[in-house]
């Protein structure tokens, strides 16, 4: 279904974007492991080049960018890195994410900045970049990794900077979609049902008592395989939850993506999902 796609991951070096990569290669694609990480991180496991050469052992192709998504010289560089060598691009997730759960009185300034940077303005930053290529594409997606638009004020209450950043991502989904429809290119948001246990949450969402009550990244990069497989503009402007795409696919077993095998403590419902 991916043979010879060519799929651009953003923040592919580790968690769900690593996972991603190599599902999409197990079908046949090209992927462009895009990150910051080219050194080993002393509690992080995985590099660009690492997951590089997982992808080749999963049946894909691969590519290896050091990107910093702040940067548009580095962005740039990034899309003709991938058109130098693929030819073209067919799909870009932006999965590149910064976390910081504080709320708006203590959240150092330069944390904001940040956050916002790589959440929201990335996510514009790359969807120009990619364009003219993705124009030019059969059957284009761009995927935000990005939650649906809650407002319930509990959700702003502890970490209003936060939730800010990502709902940017979110509402930048809702825009993108209607705007490139004339091209053809769909544009959709995926948040998880439950907590993801990733590296992410183990250091900044809760540490390991929350790691024990989530799901396997697995479960992401499959609903977002349905997504990106979807014809064209079939599925657009939506803001799509991993659980109820797979269901809607025929999946029953979710224990499956348990991240603990052994707990019978009920899965945590991830941040912005009542």
């Amino acid at each position: 279904m991916l043979n010879n796609r060519t799929i651009i991951i953003t923040g592919a070096s580790r968690g769900i974007g690593r996972e991603m990569a190599l599902k999409f290669a197990s079908q046949g694609a090209n992927i462009v492991i895009a990150a910051k990480s080219v050194e080993p991180h002393p509690k992080l496991p995985g590099t660009i080049f690492s997951v590089a050469q997982e992808v080749i052992e999963a049946g894909g192709q691969s590519l290896a960018v050091q990107v910093d998504v702040r940067d548009d010289a580095s962005i740039q560089q990034m899309i003709t890195q991938t058109v130098e060598k693929f030819g073209g691009i067919d799909v870009l997730i932006n999965n590149a994410g910064a976390i910081k759960l504080a709320g708006a009185a203590s959240l150092p300034l330069k944390r904001f900045d940040l956050m916002y940077q790589i959440n929201t303005r990335a996510v514009l930053a790359c969807s120009q970049a990619a364009l003219p290529w993705l124009k030019k594409s059969s059957n284009a997606h761009i995927l935000n990794l990005s939650p649906p638009l809650n407002m319930n004020p509990k959700w702003f209450m502890h970490y209003a900077p936060y939730t800010t950043t990502k709902y940017g991502m979110s509402m930048l989904t809702i825009g993108m979609a209607e705007e490139f429809k004339r091209y053809d290119i769909a544009v959709n948001a995926l948040w998880p049902q439950t907590v993801i246990s990733t590296a992410a949450i183990e250091f900044e969402g809760g540490g390991t008592a929350t790691m024990s009550k989530g799901r396997k990244p697995a479960i992401m990069a499959d609903a977002a395989y349905e997504v990106i497989c979807t014809e064209k503009l079939d599925i657009t402007g939506q803001h799509l939850i991993d659980e109820q795409i797979l269901k809607a696919k025929g999946v029953n077993d979710f224990e499956k993506y348990r991240y603990d095998v052994h707990s019978n403590q009920p899965l945590m419902t991830d941040l912005f999902i009542d």
